[in-house]
């Protein structure tokens, strides 16, 4: 909880004994309520690629304001931003041991930036470290593996992993690895094999979260039957309004909720509107085939590919050659999941940085928009807060008991 760190959107951060909000720019205005409900909240982000830029442009300094991408530290002051999860991220088809090093190259990067930048950012691991974090007016940088090739099928590398800090596996990226199919792929194991489920059991064992995004549907109903422990979504959203098989049914996210878990939702603007997925496909190919396309032209180089990526699709929309997809598209999965799973199940995996934001959700600045919006369609604050970032600390305490249980 902070007490008295203020912020306004569009503002410096200032630490005062009282509250204070300077005015926010035309059409980011919240409400005093809202204001002070998200000041209250521990509000945490369970997916964000600035990794890559760490990485990739070595004079990125994750401290000052940058105008381009979606993530540094004076914009998270600004949004109320209390958790950030770092996405450790190599693609699927880089395996083998030059995909370990890639992915401890960054798992390091997100290590240096904490410790270059101790009065902002504190390594978290736990569930009680958020909470501490918060407490101090400090950021909790956590770490993410998105996509389990980078075990390189050895149990013995994700206890390495563990032990420098990831705290959850995405079990898959876009293709399949040797042992559980991803959703943008041909299936080729019927789901996990016997080891893709040793993989879960070892992640239980060393409190490591199970999470489904990216995972065939198949997939998704294995690690469930599997895992001891609730799972999560990371970075998905509601199939129900965008048909793309990264995104959750309804029957999925029941499922996800009898099991205790969490679905964050993802601000892509193909995971959110369907019409923008039809036409983003037809202009450019699948997820896949885009991606690809455009790490191609960027030399390799991820932070290039996502934010290039992320700025034609901008222009696009603008020139009304793609359509419009606004940041309230974000409220309206978030309600979806809710009225389905229960807002015990719910909360924010933004994709910042490795995705294209929809219009008015251009960085963390504008985080208090969500509670503002959730607030005007008749939330609790209970029940707000819980989505923030109360579920997902929630699901984090239950993996570390179902650990000290093994």
């Amino acid at each position: 909880m902070r007490h008295f760190l203020v912020r306004a959107i569009g503002s410096s951060v200032v630490l005062l004994p009282v509250l204070v909000f300077t005015q926010a720019p035309a059409g980011d205005q919240v409400s005093a309520r809202a204001k002070q409900l998200h000041d209250r909240a521990i509000v945490v982000d369970s997916h964000d690629d600035t990794t890559q830029r760490l990485v990739f442009e070595k004079d990125f300094n994750l401290a000052a304001r940058h105008k381009n991408g979606n993530i540094d530290i004076p914009r998270m002051r600004e949004g109320g931003l209390d958790a950030l999860f770092f996405s450790i991220w190599v693609p699927s088809d880089v395996t083998g041991p030059p995909a370990v090093k890639r992915a401890l190259d960054q798992i390091d990067a997100v290590r240096e930036a904490v410790r270059t930048n101790p009065k902002d950012l504190v390594l978290a691991t736990t569930a009680a470290d958020v909470r501490k974090a918060a407490a101090e007016h400090r950021i909790a940088a956590l770490m993410g593996m998105e996509g389990g090739h980078m075990i390189d099928d050895d149990l013995r590398l994700l206890r390495v992993y563990a032990a420098l800090g990831v705290r959850y596996m995405t079990l898959t990226h876009f293709k399949n690895n040797n042992w559980a199919d991803a959703s943008t792929d041909q299936a080729a194991h019927n789901g996990l094999t016997a080891f893709g489920k040793d993989v879960v059991r070892e992640m239980n064992r060393l409190g490591v979260v199970v999470d489904i995004s990216h995972v065939s549907d198949k997939t998704f109903y294995d690690a469930l039957e599997v895992s001891k422990a609730p799972v999560m979504a990371s970075h998905s959203s509601v199939r129900a309004i965008a048909n793309h098989p990264r995104n959750m049914t309804d029957d999925m996210m029941r499922a996800l909720a009898r099991n205790g878990g969490v679905m964050m939702i993802n601000y892509h603007a193909a995971f959110l509107s369907e019409e923008f997925r039809v036409a983003s496909e037809k202009r450019s190919g699948n997820v896949v085939e885009a991606m690809a396309a455009m790490s191609k032209k960027c030399g390799g180089n991820e932070a290039c590919t996502t934010l290039e990526g992320e700025r034609i699709d901008h222009e696009a929309m603008a020139k009304g050659e793609l359509p419009k997809v606004t940041w309230d598209k974000i409220v309206e999965h978030i309600d979806h999941a809710v009225k389905v799973a229960g807002a015990d199940h719910v909360g924010l995996g933004s994709d910042f940085d490795g995705a294209t934001m929809p219009l008015g959700m251009e960085d963390a600045s504008k985080l208090p928009k969500l509670t503002d919006a959730l607030l005007k369609k008749g939330y609790s604050d209970t029940d707000i807060q819980k989505i923030l970032g109360g579920n997902i600390l929630r699901v984090m305490e239950a993996v570390e008991k179902v650990k000290s249980e093994k």
